[in-house]
């Protein structure tokens, strides 16, 4: 076996039924799932038309590259979502469909990770944990750059050791993040761009949560968009991932893209021929509906405002939460993540997810999540209202 797989940790998830093993859940209270970043909303109908219309897709091998209409979709969508320069996003050599992003980033760290360098990759901490396991599994080393408030929830770049950047050979960034839902300036990735540039090291910007917003005047900015603004317009040593799962509610369809330097993807696309990871044809057809359409992703939006609108005042009276700049997680403190979620399921049968399965201790041996909670909006407005309930109830009766 690969000897790097023992260096792996439990799943968050897997660590979470451990914690919660053996409570017992009022039983006259039904079950509602917060702990998860998996989109509960109807599933757009043009998506679901779309994708029973090309069943006979299935007959056939799709090509890794995907379909041309799809890549050229998805570039379209690129420009007009982030105001880049036209003609900038080469559908070619520019975006490549991807069976979600999760694989994606795990298998673009396999191929262009070069082991032989003592390579460190660089992520945010807490993180997505795709980010540890993709370096540890490609010979890398990570390292955590600490998010703190000081700095608006995001790594503090300019707190990183140039022998740490010499070392780098990815950064990742999340924004909006995951959990923090902070989200990087035009101005703050321009500076990270500047550190790519002055230590030559690629930027994997995981932008899943890019149109989960809250001001429709101001949405997210992209890495591509920071790049053009410097000038950079063919988009050298960045690659942008993006999802159809938050976006249009689609988790199970499987649907995301990487886009970016070409000189990144040709090599990428090599290494996928190899890994056997295209996406089926009907997905392709439904993938294209979507990324071709606003209205439903407007509407998505305005559900998750409806959700935060009605669970903060409820929240906001027995803990200290703070209204995230986008996404749909709520990251607020409490004493003891890992007592207060296992009390919380076994007095209101409710499931949160400790912060400190979803960060790391940082030099100092402080894990950042800890006294964390990650709260996941992602039910229909009535159960996210009727948990902050049930979350407001148990506070004041612990008191």
């Amino acid at each position: 076996m690969n000897p790097a797989l023992n260096k792996l940790q439990p799943y968050p998830f897997e660590r979470l039924r451990a914690l919660l093993a053996g409570a017992q859940p009022p039983s006259d209270l039904s079950h509602i799932a917060m702990y998860i970043g998996e989109p509960r909303h109807p599933s757009p109908p043009l998506v679901v038309e779309a994708l029973t219309k090309n069943m006979e897709g299935l007959g056939s091998y799709p090509l890794t590259a995907g379909l041309p209409q799809l890549r050229e979709a998805i570039a379209n969508w690129l420009t007009r979502r982030f105001k880049l320069p036209a003609g900038s996003v080469s559908p070619e050599t520019m975006v490549l469909p991807v069976n979600g992003t999760r694989e994606a980033l795990f298998a673009f760290v396999q191929a262009v990770t070069d082991p032989s360098k003592q390579p460190l990759l660089v992520m945010p901490n807490p993180f997505y944990q795709i980010y540890e396991g993709a370096a540890l599994l490609a010979g890398a080393e990570p390292y955590f750059m600490p998010n703190d408030a000081e700095h608006s929830a995001l790594p503090d770049l300019d707190g990183v050791p140039a022998e740490v950047w010499k070392r780098c050979q990815v950064l990742f960034l999340c924004s909006p993040s995951n959990p923090t839902g902070a989200v990087a300036s035009i101005e703050y990735l321009r500076r990270a761009l500047q550190l790519a540039e002055q230590y030559d090291f690629v930027i994997a910007s995981d932008e899943c949560y890019s149109e989960i917003y809250f001001d429709e005047t101001q949405p997210p900015a992209g890495l591509l968009q920071a790049a053009a603004a410097a000038g950079n317009t063919s988009y050298e040593r960045c690659i942008v991932f993006h999802s159809l799962s938050k976006r249009s509610s689609v988790p199970g369809l499987r649907s995301g893209f990487v886009a970016g330097d070409a000189k990144l993807l040709k090599p990428f696309l090599l290494y996928r021929t190899y890994h056997g990871s295209a996406m089926p044809p009907p997905a392709q057809f439904a993938s294209i509906a979507a990324w071709n359409d606003e209205a439903h992703v407007l509407e998505n939006r305005n559900l998750y405002r409806k959700k935060f609108a009605a669970v903060m005042p409820i929240l906001g009276e027995v803990m200290p939460v703070q209204m995230p700049q986008a996404s749909f997680y709520l990251w607020p403190r409490v004493d003891n993540d890992e007592r207060f979620v296992r009390q919380l399921f076994e007095r209101r049968h409710i499931t949160l997810l400790p912060g400190s399965y979803i960060a790391r201790p940082n030099s100092d041996g402080v894990n950042p999540g800890s006294g964390r909670v990650r709260i996941s909006l992602v039910a229909k407005v009535s159960e996210c209202v009727e948990a902050a309930t049930r979350i407001r109830d148990f506070f004041q009766q612990r008191k």
